[in-house]
């Protein structure tokens, strides 16, 4: 087990550049899978959940070339389906909330799937009953062995149907979409999520030769097509990654440059870190982030506290609520933060009020946040990261403390954050793997 050792305070200084879309990668590796024609993906993120599921992807067979770090070409023309049932993938896969989105493509295509129990980070209850529900809805069959613990797929007949998700899930939304791209007949998909990520995914199918209506929209139109081609893709910059940098710019009062930060797609990001105080500019495709002294919360008009809360698409992503509790520590004034979507993702702030911070857990959902104005500088400590975003939050409050911290744990960071380290240091933060 790897920690990082960090001695905060220090301000950093130069540009850095968001690595591709994690939640992007995920959906659109997945989705090599509906044909056996050659897919190549450019700007992947180096990082383990990833890595992992292109690892899940050679043990079934699909040929992987890497003729750069990111860049993969996939070609699943000899699918090992038997392999799908296996202790081994169970293992594997399930420690990878990701893998859940294999489902999909290997019931268009393969006409049957298993999926484990999901894995990834311990925040909260993850149902798959909107994967599942709707899979039936398409004419597939399914049963929980709880001998093995897999979800038993079976879709001789994938046929169109009208569809209401009942919540607008994007890994749901995405699965449905590559099982429906190849069913026979219509399928609409209402209460659709329409991140960006699943924009792209439409895309990338519509390229391949899927017929889809309504992208950017939560009325999705598929007509379902016998067969798809291959790609070429490209993933938009991680927005999760750019308002990271944005938090830590402002925590560390420091002059960052955020590189080709994907602009047009990062939504209502940049106005809630203004609603924080934090000056940003935006030049062309890149964010600015001038050395500030002190940032302000704003109120509403009325002169009540501000409430930032998590929506969904083009609501502010629930991913960066744990940047904003920790940016908010430091700003003058005060915020309630509402996480809606998952009960354990707040937890983490016992370390931030042992480090110092004036932080109210009001219940599993919903903390208040006393900014200190920097009269009180955060204090280092030895911490763990409980998953990938708290920790990144964490690592944002260390480098902002007095003295010296540890953060333990950090393979949940690496599972979302890649060279995080490096590229870190290259700005001037007093990092190091140990």
């Amino acid at each position: 087990m790897h920690s990082f050792e960090v001695y905060g305070g220090k301000k950093l200084h130069g540009e850095i550049i968001p690595q591709g879309a994690k939640n992007e990668a995920l959906q659109i590796i997945s989705a090599v899978l509906l044909t056996p024609e050659e897919v190549t993906i450019t700007n992947i993120p180096d990082i383990l959940d990833v890595n992992l599921l292109i690892e899940l992807l050679e043990e079934i067979n699909v040929k992987v070339s890497r003729p750069q770090r990111h860049t993969a070409i996939f070609c699943a023309d000899d699918v090992d389906i038997d392999y799908l049932h296996s202790e081994e993938y169970r293992v594997k896969s399930g420690r990878l909330r990701g893998s859940v989105m294999l489902a999909g493509p290997l019931l268009a295509r393969f006409k049957k799937a298993f999926i484990p129990k999901p894995g990834g980070d311990k925040i909260g209850r993850r149902r798959l009953d909107t994967h599942i529900i709707n899979f039936e809805k398409l004419g597939a069959r399914f049963d929980y062995d709880t001998k093995d613990g897999f979800f038993h797929l079976n879709a001789s007949y994938l046929k169109g149907a009208k569809l209401l998700l009942d919540e607008p899930s994007v890994t749901g939304t995405a699965n449905i979409i590559m099982a429906a791209s190849m069913a026979h007949g219509n399928t609409t998909i209402y209460n659709a999520a329409c991140e960006p990520y699943i924009q792209q995914l439409c895309r990338m199918l519509t390229g391949m030769g899927a017929n889809i209506e309504g992208v950017g929209s939560n009325l999705l139109t598929i007509t379902g097509v016998e067969y798809l081609k291959g790609i070429h893709h490209t993933l938009l910059p991680d927005m999760i990654e750019v308002g990271s940098f944005i938090g830590l710019a402002a925590m560390t009062q420091s002059n960052i440059l955020i590189k080709n930060a994907g602009i047009e797609h990062l939504g209502m990001i940049p106005e809630k870190f203004r609603q924080l105080g934090i000056k940003l500019e935006i030049q062309g495709d890149d964010i600015h982030i001038p050395e500030q002294d002190l940032y302000e919360i704003n109120t509403f008009l009325d002169g009540s506290m501000l409430t930032i809360s998590d929506h969904p698409w083009p609501g502010f992503t629930p991913d960066l609520l744990s940047i904003v509790i920790v940016v908010a520590t430091q700003a003058k004034g005060s915020v309630l933060v509402h996480q809606k979507m998952f009960e354990s993702r707040l937890f983490f702030v016992d370390k931030l009020i042992e480090m110092g911070a004036r932080i109210i857990l009001c219940d599993p959902h919903r903390a208040a946040i006393v900014g200190l104005g920097r009269e009180q500088k955060l204090r280092g400590i030895t911490m763990s990261s409980p998953d990938i975003r708290a920790g990144v939050a964490l690592l944002i409050a260390a480098l902002s403390a007095e003295g010296k911290s540890i953060i333990q744990n950090i393979e949940q960071i690496d599972r979302g954050y890649q060279y995080i380290d490096k590229r870190l240091q290259n700005l001037g933060a007093d990092l190091q793997r140990i």
